[in-house]
């Protein structure tokens, strides 16, 4: 069953006031219900489900009820609406499993605002800290407008509070162990248990292994890919001086493929497999996310799993259009969970990669000859990887002639065909991957609004979260070709421009590639920073480091009463106050 909103409408209950009030408190119910439901979707693509109370809520009767309602239907997350004062503490949402929001209604003839206080003191009194929802501007009593700031913060709540739900109950496929001493690749089960309701599934290489030697894949599958990339795919440039004997591609290819049917079986299971007598396989571990070492133990003797990592990530594979399956190279497990933060807020590709360089307006120049401009004025940071870069990071889907990272379901074929067309694949570089394979290489060659993201673990404090808005950025051919081949010239590049403040953070692009807390990062479309701050602060995950405005800040009210002067130390003390979601 899938997470739902539930809305809760509030009521005056006193007699010949409660009928006055009886259709105007359904009427928002409906239009935050009508709202969410053409806006907002889960990860597979469908609408976001709500339920509203079957009846009015005006006292403690009318809240059991309502409790008791939502409780058979998954109800994650309840949305309080109202245009009038209520009795705060008798109409309240008092599960303490549920994530809670009140939206009081800016109007002058009921006091909606007053209810929406009161309500705040006892949620923050009571320990279960709610979201506060007020328009700026008064509205008239018969006015059944959702004013925009209103439906802003109704949407980040229900997108962050179903992105939630859909974690819970679902597993990370941790598969083999720690890559070349990368930290996020000791995957921490206690994190994902307390912060995000999931259980972590190891699963040695060797498994893997075991069924490519025991064929234990969709064959159909496997024939309908190497046709595809026979058809479809170009063969980018190869720069190993002994390169690989055409037999031996084409094995590093057949490779490629089954490892990609594989992982996704083990992560999402197949039913298809116990049509061969593989009735266990056949489950697969519930996953929403996962990650494979690789490096080296897999890729010192076996092909890479770059085609596998980077075409799991993308919206599509050879049947056509697909929602991305999060999945981390080198398993670093953190960069999954920011890439799942990213696609399950988005329901589009995110894309995985190196914090490689960062670039100054002076060493462009000197290296180069170009002078930076428009959002290249102040340089920009060298985001490149070998390994899980969804396709979608190339920019070639189209919306109004406009470059974009679609929402899955929204990719035609027309994107397929024009993203193939703008990506090469790259034999492998052996000195780095012995084993052979193939890299993704594309540029992402447009401007697109980007969120960078990585979650951190620090010791003694827990998970910490950094987001930074910007923008992928266009450079000369030659800049590229230049920069290209003093990294690598066969892996996926996107050159990314944060958005700076001169008078507060950051006011450098040095000072966020210094201050970033790991080697990776995740690049979702669009920017996305309230919307993830708003997320966090449901798995009381603080953010370290952010430049969105603070007036698009969204956090529960309780969060205030731990300072106001200071935002982000107010949002440790309060993450650490209340603690993990799922204590």
């Amino acid at each position: 069953m899938k997470p739902k909103i539930g809305i809760r409408p509030i009521i005056d209950g006193r007699m010949g006031i409660r009928e006055t009030l009886e259709n105007k408190t359904m009427r928002m119910s409906l239009a935050v219900k009508s709202l969410i439901e053409s806006n907002v979707h889960y990860l597979d693509g469908t609408v976001a489900e709500c339920v509203i109370c079957d009846s009015s809520i005006g006292g403690v009767a009318e809240a059991a009820l309502c409790e008791k309602q939502f409780k058979k239907s998954h109800v994650v997350a309840t949305i309080s609406v109202t245009p009038c004062w209520a009795y705060g503490t008798e109409t309240m949402d008092l599960n303490p499993q549920t994530i809670k929001a009140i939206w009081g209604f800016n109007g002058t003839e009921r006091p909606g605002a007053v209810y929406l206080a009161a309500a705040m003191s006892a949620h923050t009194q009571r320990g279960l800290p709610a979201y506060a929802i007020y328009g700026r501007d008064v509205q008239d009593i018969d006015d059944d407008s959702i004013p925009d700031d209103v439906k802003e913060r109704l949407l980040a709540f229900t997108n962050s509070a179903l992105a939630v739900g859909q974690m819970q109950g679902k597993s990370y496929v941790s598969i083999g162990g720690v890559s070349m001493g990368i930290m996020g690749s000791f995957v921490d089960p206690l994190f994902f248990q307390k912060y995000l309701g999931m259980r972590v599934e190891w699963l040695d290489m060797s498994e893997v292994n075991r069924r490519i030697s025991l064929n234990i894949f969709d064959h159909k599958a496997y024939q309908r890919a190497m046709s595809w990339i026979d058809n479809k795919f170009t063969i980018g440039f190869d720069k190993n001086e002994k390169p690989h004997t055409l037999e031996r591609k084409r094995y590093d290819w057949e490779i490629s493929v089954k490892l990609y049917l594989i992982i996704k079986d083990i992560m999402l299971g197949n039913p298809l497999l116990k049509n061969i007598g593989w009735s266990e396989e056949a489950m697969g571990k519930n996953a929403i996310a996962g990650g494979f070492q690789g490096q080296r133990a897999w890729s010192d003797y076996m092909p890479n799993c770059d085609f596998a990592e980077s075409i799991l990530n993308t919206t599509f594979d050879w049947d056509g259009k697909k929602p991305p399956l999060t999945f981390a190279t080198e398993n670093d497990s953190l960069n999954a969970v920011s890439m799942l933060f990213a696609n399950l807020l988005t329901q589009r590709a995110s894309v995985f990669a190196d914090v490689r360089t960062y670039w100054s307006p002076e060493s462009i120049k000197r290296v180069t000859g170009w002078e930076t401009n428009g959002l290249s004025e102040n340089g920009f940071i060298h985001m490149i990887n070998s390994g899980s870069a969804a396709l979608d990071g190339a920019g070639e889907c189209k919306f109004d002639h406009q470059s974009v990272m679609k929402q899955w379901w929204d990719i035609s074929d027309a994107d397929i065909a024009a993203t193939l067309s703008h990506v090469d694949w790259c034999p492998a570089d052996l000195m780095y991957f012995r084993g052979g394979g193939y890299s993704s290489h594309f540029k992402t060659n447009t401007e697109m609004p980007m969120t960078m993201i990585r979650v951190n673990l620090v010791d003694g404090k827990g998970p910490v979260i950094q987001i930074i808005e910007g923008h992928s950025v266009v450079v000369p051919n030659h800049v590229m070709d230049i920069i290209e081949k003093r990294t690598d010239p066969t892996w996926p590049t996107t050159f990314f421009a944060p958005r700076l403040n001169k008078a507060s953070f950051p006011s450098d692009v040095y000072t966020i590639m210094a201050k970033w807390g790991s080697n990776h990062c995740a690049l979702a479309y669009g920017h996305i920073g309230q919307t993830l701050i708003t997320f966090a602060s449901m798995l009381r995950i603080p953010v370290s480091m952010h430049n969105v405005d603070m007036s698009k800040v969204f956090r529960p009210h309780a969060f205030s009463s731990f300072g106001t002067q200071n935002d982000e130390q107010a949002d440790f003390a309060a993450c650490h106050h209340y603690g993990p979601l799922y204590k």
